[in-house]
């Protein structure tokens, strides 16, 4: 069966749940840092490391001649700009040529207090571009004959199994190329602050033995956290070590990487870049990513260019050449793909693209892998025909940010080369051309789902295409137009909109854009962005009980004292969608106390899904989602500020919320507690005021009136609250 696509156009509405970002290593990770202003410096460039092949030495020697003095000062100003405009605090660059690192430079604000500048050496997180390294990781094993890249995984890890038996066809390859069909982030306990918690890395295997798959295995590929968690488990079973000791000592050791370490080598915090937030005053701890093969290594851009010399055929015997061409294939051409166009989401077995936009347009092959958690961003461009790689990591900002700038500082560097003449201009899809609209395009007029959301598109018979969000009501509608190719289109030509029926029988909104970002570049991204939903009728019992939850707040219980998760995360509040009947989101109600997500789609709007389940316990109900249990707001009750409280974390180890009463609110008071807990506190609108693992100096903390305070710690840990 062919697929059925209307032409429609690619309208990007803000309401679609387009990740710009390369990964965000969980979906709600996608918020800015506050910028900040201060001196940029730029170094001078390294030495020809030692382990550089006598082809890239020679090489190396035709290029002495290049200054690169145009794109040092290229790569400085549009570093600036990062820092003053698009709010990021600070980013350090890095551009390697055949093994020499001839541009190196940084940006921004690093301490508070103004006492560590920013230098070549300051680690930044990078995210998901760890990922590269378990992937290289793998395909080292398959070098050695250990692995094979279509044996199923459980050759390899016998206790790995799931609820579902089509696990057992799960392979290494379809880990590598997001094709597993594993749900997407088991990150219970993952993101912590300055702590080096195992927890999410060791329980990984229980997670998904009670979960089932979303896909069959290999049938399409849609970003997924776990299956690269699963690989670097694969890695540590098949080498047997450590998957630190071992990228140490068959990555990062070869290849001279000093400054690339994980959560485990407890990295000096004062060689890491400071960490802010936009809506929490200071500086923050380190973020320590405790799911290392999925997004949790530190490092510096000028290792990341080292790094990117397996790829460029110049890292000596680090990785036969034979594999890393076989990483830059295009495995993300599965039946369920969109058509080409131009994208910088094309998978390969690592890599988020490997045609990355803009540099087909020179006829130049790309590979880029970025990587986003909530406080750091990274991104890695890498020519692999020129003998060329750019890194860019910073503190705030997004690695789509990181990206271009990459992109930006490698064209402007093989300008100066002579590879490129000139630069090509940016690109437009064109604005709408007027034209009668064919009134079998109504049908796709309807409700829309992405990963924990929707988006309602109507279709007039007049060719107005009008997106709305329910979950956004204040947002106004964004409005498109139908063209004369059979498109709709934005007014400025820089999107367009297709709607596909697939041989699965779900129809998808393809959407295709150029985004600008003034001053740093164009991306481009062509992805199925979501998928029609059908509404459904519910039975009486299961409606009733939905509605008794509606409007409900939950609160999170069973993250550790330490999780960032406490300083970002408002309670999550429960809503029944009304314009389409029994679902609650993306999630489709399928009893009184569940709801799933059923979504296939490809690429990154169909990730991470989670389904809600409820259970009542000693009266209360509680709430599971994605591992994460919330309790409902019905058992939280208000705190009593006396002269002094005790609050005892009970044997269950769940975090004890309390709301804070107008009577109560602006008192202020001292709490005293053990090593092992913490606290937070929040106003009526869930703005996290105070934790104290970030603040833990400060004695007192005023209580804002109508807001929220948690405490969190070890089973048994106890706090004294006096009132001051």
């Amino acid at each position: 069966m062919r697929k059925r696509r209307w032409i429609i156009g690619a309208a990007l509405s803000s309401y679609l749940l387009l990740t710009s970002c390369a990964d965000n290593i969980a979906m709600a990770e996608t918020q800015n840092a506050a910028a900040a202003l201060i001196t940029s410096k730029v170094t001078a460039p390294s030495s020809v490391p030692l382990n550089v092949s006598t082809a890239a030495m020679d090489a190396t020697s035709n290029e002495t001649t290049i200054a690169y003095e145009a794109t040092r000062n290229n790569a400085k100003e549009k570093a600036d700009l990062l820092t003053r405009t698009y709010g990021t605090n600070s980013v350090q660059y890095a551009i390697i040529d055949h093994g020499r690192i001839v541009v190196s430079g940084q940006s921004g604000k690093n301490d508070e207090q103004g006492k560590r500048p920013l230098t070549k050496d300051t680690m930044y997180g990078i995210g998901s571009t760890s990922k590269m390294f378990t992937a290289v990781a793998v395909m080292q094993l398959v070098d050695q004959g250990k692995v094979d890249l279509d044996t199923p995984v459980v050759r390899y890890i016998p206790e790995f199994t799931m609820k579902d038996e089509r696990y057992k066809q799960i392979t290494p390859r379809m880990l590598l190329n997001h094709s597993s069909g594993l749900n997407g982030s088991s990150f219970t306990d993952a993101f912590l602050f300055e702590d080096n918690d195992t927890y999410a890395h060791d329980t990984l295997l229980k997670q998904l033995a009670g979960q089932t798959l979303k896909a069959d295995p290999g049938a399409y590929s849609v970003y997924c956290n776990d299956g690269f968690t699963l690989a670097e488990i694969l890695v540590e079973r098949v080498s047997g070590m450590d998957f630190t000791s071992y990228i140490h000592r068959y990555i990062t050791k070869p290849l001279g990487m000093a400054n690339t370490k994980t959560p485990l080598d407890s990295p000096n915090r004062a060689k890491m870049a400071g960490l802010y937030y936009p809506t929490y005053a200071g500086q923050l701890p380190n973020e320590t990513g405790n799911v290392i093969g999925a997004g949790g290594i530190y490092s510096t851009a000028e290792d990341l260019a080292r790094f990117s010399q397996i790829f460029t055929g110049e890292a000596g015997d680090v990785l036969s050449g034979q594999s890393a061409a076989a990483m830059a294939q295009d495995e993300y051409k599965t039946p369920l793909w969109p058509g080409d166009a131009d994208s910088s989401f094309e998978y390969g077995l690592g890599w988020d693209s490997v045609d990355l936009y803009p540099f087909g347009e020179y006829g130049m092959k790309a590979l880029t892998k970025g990587g986003d958690t909530l406080l750091y961003h990274a991104s890695l461009v890498v020519l692999p025909e020129q003998g060329m790689a750019a890194a860019v990591v910073s503190s705030g900002g997004q690695s789509t940010f990181n990206q271009l700038l990459a992109n930006e500082i490698l064209l402007q560097a093989l300008k100066e080369k002579g590879t490129i003449a000139e630069f090509k201009p940016e690109k437009s899809y064109g604005a709408p051309v007027k034209a009668d609209m064919p009134k079998s395009v109504l049908q796709y007029s309807g409700i829309y789902g992405a990963s924990g959301t929707t988006v309602n598109i109507e279709i007039s018979e007049g060719g107005d295409m009008s997106i709305t969000s329910e979950q956004s009501p204040g947002i106004p509608a964004q409005v498109y137009k139908y063209s004369a190719d059979g498109t709709f289109r934005s007014a400025d030509g820089n999107a367009m909109l297709s709607f596909v029926t697939e041989e699965n029988g779900r129809t998808y909104v393809w959407v295709r854009r150029y985004a600008s970002l003034p001053g740093i570049g164009q991306t481009a991204v062509s992805e199925y962005n979501a998928e029609k939903l059908t509404p459904q009728d519910l039975p009486t019992k299961t409606r009733e009980a939905w509605m008794k939850r509606d409007g409900k707040k939950y609160y999170l219980l069973n993250e550790k004292y330490t999780s960032r998760t406490y300083m970002v995360l408002p309670p999550i509040q429960l809503k029944v969608s009304r314009q389409l009947p029994g679902y609650v989101l993306d999630k489709r109600i399928t009893g009184p106390n569940t709801a799933v997500s059923e979504l296939q789609i490809p690429g990154m709007s169909g990730r991470d899904l989670s389904g809600l389940t409820f259970y009542t316990h000693d009266g209360v109900e509680y709430l599971n989602q994605g591992g994460l249990v919330l309790v409902n707001e019905d058992a939280v009750k208000p705190i009593y500020v006396a002269k002094k409280s005790i609050v005892t974390i009970p044997p269950s180890g769940y975090a004890r919320w309390f709301t804070i009463s107008d009577k109560d609110g602006g008192k202020t008071v001292k709490v005293s507690m053990s090593s092992n807990a913490s606290f937070a506190v929040y106003d009526a609108k869930g703005a996290c005021l105070y934790f104290s693992v970030i603040g833990g100096g400060k004695d007192k903390v005023a209580l804002p009136a109508g807001g929220t305070i948690v405490f969190a710690g070890d089973a048994g840990a106890k706090f004294e609250i006096a009132a001051q």
